[in-house]
């Protein structure tokens, strides 16, 4: 049987993370060819101690990898699973089409609500996968990733342009990588409940430097959180998806799940003053979204703008 080539790019906590467990499942099956790329110093590390991860599923934490410095390595990928940041996307894109095949198949795992059509548009005629992810993993030091809370969880579906390819495949490493998986016929729903939750608490915790469970219990936090959240529904329903009636309630539940001090990606990025962090892929898609559909967002704006000027200051 010839393997299929599968390559993970991003070695972040989403990366690190399910890229940990899809290589650990092949240490021992051998049924795949599984290749990192990274870059600098992960690069390095990788290719000196191997991916740590760093979580209560597994006691033998480290895995052996096989790791490429560039895309330009990538050689007839069957499968590219993409971790990188939203701001990297579009590069990594341009990148990626002198070395996917017609048959290359494109599952990101990062959550923002035009991820799919963004890839599309650099990449039109190849499937790409519709899809979300739960998980809560940072980043330790280059290589070595750690895990908190349940495990981590993949909802995807079939590409629309594409509802013939075959990706049973894909499915099924994922589920003998012993990972939490749902394939939905269509994952728009599960993609924009998604993102409901990791905007409103990105904007809240990164605004008022704060935590998941802070947002659910102080007054304020949670009233501004509920602000946004109606905005991007008003926006969903313009856009016929149907998101469930009590998204509102649910995001606050699925928020409750994670540890009191759990911080967003997006307040570590205001944290440290980055440029290219996730406020637009957050903050500036809904307003994006708003201007297009004609929905109201002003809370979303106050965010939006204080949080560029918190970036900018000095």
């Amino acid at each position: 049987m010839i393997k299929k080539n599968v390559v993970i790019i991003g070695l972040g906590g989403v990366g690190g993370y399910f890229g940990f467990k899809i290589n650990k499942y092949n240490e021992n099956s051998e049924l795949y060819n599984i290749v990192f790329v990274a870059r600098n110093e992960t690069y390095t590390a990788l290719k000196e101690k191997g991916l740590i991860l760093h979580s209560t599923e597994f006691t033998d934490n480290t895995t052996k990898t096989v790791v490429y410095k560039s895309i330009s390595e990538i050689v007839n990928p069957d499968l590219i699973i993409v971790c990188v940041k939203e701001y990297d996307l579009e590069n990594l894109c341009l990148q990626l089409r002198s070395v996917i095949t017609k048959d290359t198949i494109l599952l990101p795992l990062m959550n923002g609500a035009d991820i799919y059509e963004r890839i599309k548009k650099i990449i039109p005629s190849h499937t790409t996968l519709p899809s979300c992810v739960y998980i809560s993993a940072h980043i330790k030091e280059k290589g070595e990733i750690v895990h908190k809370s349940k495990p981590g969880r993949i909802i995807f579906g079939k590409d629309p342009a594409h509802p013939d390819s075959h990706i049973d495949w894909v499915g099924d490493l994922l589920k003998k990588s012993h990972i939490d998986i749902d394939i939905l016929e269509n994952p728009e729903k599960a993609i924009w409940t998604k993102f409901t939750f990791i905007a409103s608490f990105g904007l809240v915790t990164a605004k008022y430097n704060s935590s998941f469970g802070m947002v659910c219990e102080d007054t304020v936090q949670k009233q501004m959180a509920t602000d946004i959240m109606k905005e991007i529904y008003a926006i969903a329903v313009k856009k016929g998806i149907a998101l469930d009636g009590d998204v509102i309630e649910k995001t606050f539940t699925t928020a409750s799940t994670f540890p009191y001090d759990t911080p967003s990606s997006l307040q570590l990025d205001i944290n440290q003053k980055k440029i290219s962090g996730e406020l637009d892929l957050l903050g500036g898609s809904i307003l994006h979204f708003g201007s297009e559909w004609g929905i109201d967002t002003p809370t979303t704006r106050l965010f939006y703008d204080e949080l560029k000027k918190m970036i900018t200051l000095q």
